[in-house]
């Protein structure tokens, strides 16, 4: 659950860089000064570029490929990420034994559960922030996306299929919500998220909220996010599926 909020604020924090970025009207070029250009917008910004050209100028095709490729040199990570998770769901029964076992809210209990809590962690090679390393990683990325798109006039000015890229789109978002959806509920299938509460709240309130805010901007960058669910959802089928089926049949913790 600690991760969607950390997803959420993530969100909300990108979404005010952007409303409030300074540089957004000045072209980004090789000749653009400073860290942010030359190691996140202009190398963006190029790709870009370098794929439409292959393809006649398909600007829109082109941030497919490069999202794609993004999600190719992040896949180590999230699949770091999913076996984390996977982890932390195999010793949940232990976890609960713990928490049953020190029950007592005095600091002495409490700083004792969090000692064997962290040697049960070690224990089983979960760490438990490394789920979050990925959602970090990744609003840098959607912040510099933006720029290159808004700050390159030929990917501003470029089409993709019925919409223009640097352009809202009132079906994108649709779409852009409904593969948050899918992707989610994926995730959650299967484990004990499905029967908490407060995820079943997420899994609704994280789509709206994604598909509200690809409303209000470029619609290449929703291109971005609906690429990046397609490979998630894949990834989703072909990874997590097969490594929680492992996980059922060896009885779960590894011993």
């Amino acid at each position: 659950m600690r991760k969607k909020y950390l997803l959420l604020a993530g969100l909300l924090f990108t979404v005010a860089i952007l409303s409030g970025c300074t540089e957004i009207d000045q072209p980004i070029t090789s000749e653009s000064e400073g860290i942010w250009n030359s190691y996140f917008v202009y190398p963006l910004s190029w790709l870009i570029t370098y794929f439409a050209e292959l393809f006649t100028s398909n600007y829109g095709l082109s941030i497919v490929i490069v999202t794609i490729l993004i999600r190719l040199v992040l896949l180590p990570l999230n699949i770091k990420q999913l076996k984390s998770s996977q982890s932390m769901q195999d010793i949940q029964p232990e976890l609960k034994k713990l928490q049953e076992k020190y029950s007592s809210k005095d600091a002495n209990t409490q700083q004792k559960l969090q000692q064997e809590t962290m040697a049960l962690f070690q224990k089983h090679g979960v760490n438990p922030l490394a789920g979050c390393l990925p959602i970090f990683v990744q609003m840098p990325i959607l912040i510099a996306m933006y720029h290159a798109i808004m700050r390159t006039e030929e990917i501003s000015k470029g089409t993709f299929l019925w919409f223009e890229l640097g352009s809202t789109d009132p079906i994108l978002p649709i779409i852009t919500a409904a593969t948050t959806w899918l992707q989610q509920k994926l995730m959650m299938a299967g484990s004990s998220a499905a029967q908490n509460p407060q995820m079943m709240v997420m899994l609704w309130v994280m789509p709206i909220m994604i598909g509200t805010f690809a409303f209000f901007f470029p619609s290449a960058l929703a291109l971005y996010w609906v690429i990046g669910n397609f490979f998630m959802i894949a990834q989703t089928l072909f990874i997590r599926k097969p490594m929680m089926a492992k996980s059922a049949n060896t009885g779960g913790v590894k011993k």
